[in-house]
């Protein structure tokens, strides 16, 4: 019998995250509940609670951590080479993480929870800012990548992109449209 490894509670906070970012995914915000993150990661509600203090809180910090993924895909791709092609490419890797684009997605539509909507603001224009400082892009150009960022997430959201893309025809004709970009 292989003994029980314990885990510390910054590993056992991260397990909670982890889970919390699969559950709001696939439930948003309102959908789901604490005792739903809480038995994905194998623990307490209450220590869930304990940890994030609430459920709020909690969905900011998946929030936060996608945000975090997003940005760091984008430095990732600006050390090999600082161009919105590049930035773009790296992006489209998050297609097979698509809990990460779904929680973005979550967090704008809960937006009108004015705490939610204050960080998802400021995380989405700190995103904005970054594509303009590793790129050197115009205030329009990084518009326009993010444009096509959006229909990108918005698309693997409806799994019509990415792993497990449902081919259709008008989503393989828009995919058509990127080229190199």
């Amino acid at each position: 019998m292989t003994p029980k490894v314990r885990l510390t509670a910054k590993e056992r906070g991260a397990e909670v995250l982890q889970a919390a970012v699969q559950a709001f995914a696939m439930s948003g915000y309102d959908g789901t509940k604490t005792d739903e993150i809480a038995r994905l990661a194998g623990v307490s509600q209450p220590y869930v609670i304990r940890l994030f203090g609430t459920k709020q809180e909690l969905f900011l910090a998946a929030v936060r951590s996608a945000c975090d993924r997003i940005e760091q895909t984008f430095r990732d791709a600006a050390a090999e080479a600082p161009e919105l092609g590049a930035l773009g490419r790296n992006y489209e890797r998050l297609f097979e993480e698509p809990e990460i684009l779904l929680v973005l997605l979550q967090g704008f539509s809960a937006s009108g929870d004015p705490v939610i909507g204050d960080c998802v603001r400021e995380r989405f224009g700190r995103i904005y800012n970054l594509v303009r400082e590793l790129t050197g892009a115009s205030p329009q150009q990084a518009r326009e990548f993010l444009s096509t960022g959006m229909l990108l997430t918005v698309m693997s959201a409806m799994q019509v992109m990415g792993p497990d893309a449902i081919p259709m025809p008008w989503a393989e004709e828009i995919q058509g449209t990127f080229g190199e970009h």
